[in-house]
């Protein structure tokens, strides 16, 4: 991950707007430690720029790290970008050229300028590249910025306005508090550009098959599932994300999700070449924990170089307010699961790792929390679903973006593919229900996620094994151990008294926390980033454990539920110890019990 920051129509001085831009960037160097950029763009009437811009960049270089610096600039010195992300694709973009065009740099990102070139700032243009990524574009010849993010806002990106009429942009909402008067987050799939028919608007770009507005609503796609079909795409999805200049690894929790990624790593690896490094695999929790249980047995299957970190009640707590203001968000689940992720991702950028691989977006893809065991029908499930997918930025692509480069270091999310999403999407949510209890067969038994699981079972060449395919659904905030979560509710109740909490709508009215928990990190919130606009960027709504309205008409018990752990869903099998319970195995014997 990078930091890019603009600001564009300034009426400061020269000197004063690159003051403020280094001012302003500086605040994003945790995403990009290793080079920082900065342009200034001065006013100049003749040439029709009537205010000056300056464009920003904190570099994280994992392709190209000896000469991929950026901002970059075009042939002609007209076009600069600032880019955050990868573009996977790029290589085969450069070779669809209309015009042939030779790379100045190794950088992935280099590609925007010459598709640019031929294609101008329209939705086209981004529809042909493939990754995760934010950037902003400036056009000297024409004084028009473009400014564009990615499909699913895999990236984070704000967009910020001030009351001298210029705009603020950034990858984090740090770098625009106390600067503008009015800001928000930067719609996922949208480009906003300030000439042409739709000047300084809003306009979506990524308009999937599956739902072109990511709203749900539509009938429900009808395409046959087929486990091959799936699994091909999801394994190009991973091996796409192995590209990298530098040494990088795979978040491992043990689940489904992240076993799989690793195991397909892994797998690609050692077929490469037997002079490739061993893949390096992390995993953190409490001591005991079931995470770290389940991933040194994925880590001994696959054959990684495994690092387990274990951390402390006090030392989780304890980074809880610096987590806050590295997620920027109040959000209960995503506070809870981001510190042991944040702490994690210090020892990894301890070890010289700059880039991971990681398993968000499977549960919102094949409706793996464990409330979808109450969808009453297809047409629901998958609307849950389209939902859940398009409140991504919000929750686990925040958490896990923001958590990770709090110290430089990327992670990757194959399941969030746009490529892989048009298989996985368009696939009969019929074929993804859960299907479990009474009058159900076990040979028609489905646990969650059976479809991707299903996929990957293949006994004739295992990619893992089966107490880890068919492993249930935990939380990341339980898995890494479910004192954790104990003990932050014990913090809270010992910080926020009963009057504190009894006056919450006067302190917080919109969004008044109901619990508190969501009190204090509310709380905690507000010092770092004061203001309407700051906690209008985080979602409203109760603390459930489901995120949407609708879940909540599957089973009137959710509505009461303040607290969003998957233990509190009411259909979990396990309460996991030190092992894991057999029966969350569908088929074959009993498997054994897993030990440290």
């Amino acid at each position: 991950m990078c930091g890019i920051f603009a600001i564009f129509s300034s009426s400061l001085p020269d000197a004063d707007l690159r003051k403020q831009l280094i001012a302003c960037s500086s605040k994003l160097r945790h995403r990009g430690p290793d080079w920082s950029g900065y342009i200034v763009v001065s006013a100049d009437e003749s040439k029709n720029i009537p205010h000056a811009h300056g464009i920003a960049h904190e570099r994280l270089a994992i392709m190209d790290p000896e000469s991929g610096e950026q901002p970059l600039v075009s042939e002609d010195k007209n076009v600069i970008v600032a880019a955050n992300g990868e573009i996977y694709n790029y290589k085969d973009l450069y070779s669809e050229l209309k015009t042939p065009y030779k790379p100045k740099t190794g950088s992935d990102c280099e590609v925007i300028l010459p598709l640019y070139a031929e294609q101008g700032p329209d939705v086209h243009f981004p529809k042909r590249l493939r990754g995760m990524f934010s950037f902003i574009l400036y056009d000297k010849s024409q004084d028009l910025y473009f400014i564009c993010r990615d499909h699913i806002g895999i990236t984070p990106l704000y967009i910020g306005w001030a009351n001298d009429g210029s705009v603020y942009v950034s990858s984090e909402m740090k770098s625009i508090v106390g600067e503008c008067s009015k800001f928000q987050a930067f719609p996922p799939g949208h480009i906003y550009c300030n000439k042409g028919p739709n000047a300084n608007k809003f306009v979506r770009w990524f308009e999937p098959t599956w739902a072109p507005e990511m709203k749900p609503g539509l009938p429900p796609p009808t395409k046959e599932y087929q486990s091959d079909l799936l699994r091909i795409a999801f394994e190009k999805s991973v091996v796409r994300r192995m590209m990298s200049d530098v040494p990088w690894g795979v978040l491992l929790s043990g689940g489904l999700d992240s076993s799989l990624v690793a195991s397909i790593c892994a797998r690609h690896i050692s077929r490469r070449s037997t002079s490739f490094p061993k893949l390096h695999s992390f995993t953190v929790g409490l001591e005991g924990s079931p995470d770290l249980v389940a991933a040194k047995q994925v880590a001994d299957y696959l054959g990684t170089i495994h690092h387990a970190y274990t951390y402390t009640l006090a030392e989780g707590a304890d980074a809880v307010r610096e987590v806050i203001r590295s997620i920027e968000t109040y959000d209960v689940t995503t506070i809870r699961a981001s510190t042991p992720m944040y702490l994690m991702a210090r020892k990894i950028k301890a070890m010289g790792i700059k880039m991971v691989l990681s398993g968000e977006g499977a549960d919102e893809v094949f409706g793996g929390y464990l409330y979808f065991h109450k969808a009453p029908n297809a047409q629901e499930f998958y609307d849950e679903t389209v939902d859940k997918i398009s409140r991504l930025h919000m929750y686990d692509c925040l958490r896990c973006n923001k958590a990770m480069s709090a110290w430089g270091v990327e992670p990757r999310v194959p399941f969030l593919d746009a490529d892989f999403l048009e298989v996985a999407m368009n696939i009969d949510p019929e074929e993804k229900m859960i299907k479990k209890g009474p009058g159900v067969s076990k040979e028609d038994t489905r646990i969650e996620k059976w479809a991707i699981r299903k996929a990957f079972d293949t006994p004739d060449d295992p990619y893992l094994p089966k107490e880890i395919l068919w492993r249930q659904k935990e939380q990341f905030s339980d898995g890494v151990g479910y004192g954790w979560v104990d003990s932050l509710k014990d913090i809270a109740e010992k910080e926020v008294s009963d009057q504190m909490f009894a006056s919450a709508a006067n302190r917080f009215p919109h969004n008044t926390p109901t619990t508190k928990e969501a009190y204090r990190y509310r709380a905690i919130f507000e010092e770092f980033f004061p203001g309407e606009a700051a906690e209008k960027t985080v979602p409203g709504g109760k603390s459930i454990a489901c995120s949407t309205e609708r879940a909540m008409n599957w089973d009137a018990s959710f509505a009461d539920r303040a607290d969003p752990s998957g233990r509190a869903a009411g259909v979990h099998d396990a309460a996991y110890d030190e092992t894991f319970v057999a029966d969350t195995v569908l088929d074959g014997p009993p498997s054994k019990k897993a030990k440290n």
